[in-house]
């Protein structure tokens, strides 16, 4: 007789029935998850801006983590490697079709936490402010990588689960770009610009964190929460103003 494989929704109920004998707590019920990949297209500017060498790209940044090799075959096997799902605006990037459970400090949890890669030198969750509070975590605003003094979590996969010490943030607004962008608005690397957000609400960010590197397309990452607060959507015209 053949026996039915286990399916994720199988493993996340042992591993809960597993984590309640051990804590003495039954966790809460699940946060749902989100994809972590970015989503968004060309954004025009505003007409009283000239176009730059490259086209803007505004893009929000649902819940994602990263992690390193050595935490990825924690969660789901010795060698294993991250399978790309869907490639990202920036070359190289990409969401993959792993995915993980995030347990916070009140036992709730988020599911299908999505994966981001490729596989970096340390581990980072990026969540929003309203992901935070539901789970109830205390999060700093931080520029991805600065992650000393962070809240941590423990994260759950099919092979095992990884307690992070810190590396749960939500991410600093801010826009990757290549030295030609970077002469054209006049800005330096590690210095701060404004995004304008057009549409019925409109609302500009003063603190725009900027990242240059040849390697970048001119795009700027938003999260969930900032995006619904300006009401963005791919019809905004969006601005980058020094």
């Amino acid at each position: 007789m053949t026996q039915e494989p286990l399916n994720r929704a199988h493993i996340e109920q042992m591993v809960r029935q597993s984590l309640a004998r051990h804590t003495g707590r039954p966790l809460a019920p699940g946060v749902a998850g989100a994809i972590g990949h970015r989503q968004g297209s060309d954004h025009r500017q505003g007409p009283d801006h000239r176009q730059g060498p490259n086209p803007l790209v505004v893009n929000i940044s649902a819940r994602h983590c990263h992690l390193s090799q050595g935490s990825v075959e924690t969660l789901f096997g010795k060698g294993h490697q991250l399978t790309p799902k869907k490639w990202l605006y920036q070359e190289g990037q990409y969401a993959a079709e792993e995915s993980v459970t995030l347990i916070g400090p009140r036992s709730r949890v988020i599911s299908n936490l999505r994966i981001l890669g490729p596989c970096r030198d340390f581990d980072q969750v990026e969540l929003a402010a309203t992901d935070a509070i539901s789970l109830g975590f205390k999060i700093p605003v931080r520029n991805s990588g600065n992650i000393a003094g962070t809240p941590g979590c423990m994260l759950m996969g099919p092979a095992g689960f990884l307690r992070m010490d810190e590396g749960v943030i939500r991410a600093a607004p801010h826009v990757h770009m290549a030295p030609e962008d970077a002469a054209f608005y006049g800005v330096e690397n590690k210095s701060f610009m404004k995004l304008r957000v057009g549409g019925d609400l409109g609302l500009t960010f003063d603190r725009i964190f900027v990242r240059v590197d040849p390697s970048f397309k001119l795009e700027v990452h938003i999260d969930t929460d900032e995006g619904n607060a300006c009401g963005f959507t791919q019809e905004s015209p969006c601005a980058l103003v020094k």
